[in-house]
């Protein structure tokens, strides 16, 4: 008797792992699933169409070497994807990065598409694990297996070891895409705050200017002036553009 968590594959259950049994014995293989999985019909079609008369292990065994090849299509889909995110992230030669508002609306969407991939990696590394620990347990406990059979389930087993390693490489890329989508937002975060800071530290001179002439002095000696006006205009001109050409200069801006 065996048992595993199985990555969801029906809409029905989107939202949780399901468990998936076995009872295997030398004459009868039982299995118990709560929801559609692809290599139960795939290995169905091909008894069929083959017209083979297959015993229950060898039953077993096709059914874990067809979860592995799915799980193997499904990681291989996931690396496409993933290399596919990648380009959009970063650009290429060939493909500017959009422009600065669709650039911000792009990086929420990867990280959103990042996160969703990391979640279902993580549900197959599940899977990938049970499985290990079904076809070590069966070729050490079972020990009526055929030769061909015990053959069979090693070769799953360096199998599922290839795919533990692939998907350990896949998880490493997708924090590292992850890590590299929240570098940009942050980025993009402390550019519009840089932004905020020089504007408000250029307008906090001419505010001041203005508040001085604003005062209802009657000493104050350029209200006497001929060109008063044209002076206090031209003290608030040049405390915006000193600013900003400071700014120029250090490269702040």
């Amino acid at each position: 008797m065996m048992s595993m968590p199985l990555s969801v594959q029906d809409n029905r259950f989107a939202n949780r792992p399901l468990p998936l049994g076995f009872v295997l014995t030398p004459d009868i293989l039982i299995t118990i699933r709560y929801c559609n999985i692809h290599a139960f019909p795939d290995v169905e079609a091909a008894l069929l169409r083959e017209h083979a008369d297959c015993t229950s292990a060898a039953v077993f065994s096709r059914l874990l070497e067809a979860m592995v090849d799915l799980a193997a299509d499904r990681l291989e889909q996931i690396g496409a994807d993933l290399g596919a995110v990648s380009l959009r992230i970063f650009g290429s030669p060939e493909q500017a990065l959009p422009k600065r508002r669709r650039f911000n609306d792009a990086m929420h969407q990867h990280l959103i598409s990042v996160g969703q991939t990391g979640e279902l990696l993580s549900r197959i590394r599940e899977s990938l694990l049970g499985l290990v620990r079904i076809a070590s347990f069966s070729a050490e406990a079972a020990a009526w297996l055929p030769s061909d059979i015990q053959a069979r389930l090693k070769t799953v087993r360096h199998d599922l070891a290839s795919l533990s390693d692939f998907e350990s490489h896949l998880s490493g890329k997708t924090q590292f895409l992850q890590d590299a989508v929240l570098g940009f937002i942050n980025t993009q975060q402390n550019d519009i705050f840089k932004v905020l800071t020089i504007v408000s530290v250029v307008g906090v001179p001419p505010t001041l200017i203005a508040s001085i002439y604003g005062m209802n002095f009657h000493n104050i000696p350029e209200y006497g002036w001929q060109y008063g006006y044209q002076w206090g205009l031209g003290l608030i001109g040049l405390s915006i553009i000193l600013p900003i050409l400071w700014f120029k200069w250090r490269r702040w801006w």
